[in-house]
């Protein structure tokens, strides 16, 4: 397992302000300061093989994966990498620190989390290109677009591949197999002509983690 734990998190405050739609109050800018001071985002990954297939199976390193549409994804596939991508355990006990009453600073520190993790795995994704030569990268999460093609409870084997992942990036999975931090998110990223994103099988149009537009529930051609 290889741990990217040295990632910059930079905080733009007019970006901030515009995805947010709220004035740079001094509460505000006090909150902006303790987030940049604290963040540490993360990410974890392993170069893996594809091994055994079947119609609706694939296994991984000793770990079976059940999704057709995993299986159709990896088809020509003989490398993948299984990653967790994290805002960091820092930003999670920021946020644990304070009044629970503070709803106000608890939505701020949501979106600034969100933001974390999305600098995460940009940081793992651009670390692929150059260390790998994983220039065109596609992806697909457990539970992520339409649950039932590949189950959320498929994280403990995907999370199996790693190996302790809370010890290297603090991400650990509850009994209802959520991450905590909250904002974490485990997959598999694997080589692809076409573009692929869970996501594109997600029906939630106001999701927050879309990353690509509803295509239809089927893998790519």
């Amino acid at each position: 397992m290889t741990v990217l734990d040295d990632i910059p998190f930079r905080l733009d405050e007019a970006a901030f302000l515009r995805l947010t739609r709220l004035e740079g109050t001094a509460e505000v800018r006090g909150l902006l300061e303790r987030v940049a001071a604290a963040a540490r985002p993360k990410a974890a990954y392993k170069v893996c093989y594809v091994g055994e297939r079947g119609a609706e199976r694939v296994r991984i390193e000793g770990q079976e994966f059940r999704s057709e549409v995993l299986v159709r994804n990896l088809e020509e596939v003989e490398r993948v990498f299984p990653y967790v991508a994290t805002c960091g355990t820092e930003l999670e006990e920021l946020e644990e620190a304070g009044p629970a009453a503070d709803l106000f600073a608890r939505y701020c520190l949501d979106v600034l989390k969100e933001l974390a993790l999305g600098a995460a795995r940009d940081r793992l994704l651009e670390h692929l290109r150059t260390a790998h030569g994983a220039a065109r990268l596609s992806s697909m999460n457990p539970g992520s677009g339409d649950a039932r093609l590949w189950p959320l409870g498929q994280q403990r084997p995907l999370v199996g591949l790693l190996g302790d992942v809370e010890g290297a990036i603090g991400v650990r999975l509850t009994p209802s197999l959520l991450m905590r931090p909250n904002k974490s998110v485990s997959g598999i990223l694997f080589p692809s002509e076409v573009h692929f994103e869970s996501c594109q099988l997600c029906t939630r149009e106001d999701c927050p983690r879309r990353r690509a537009p509803f295509g239809g529930a089927r893998a790519h051609p």
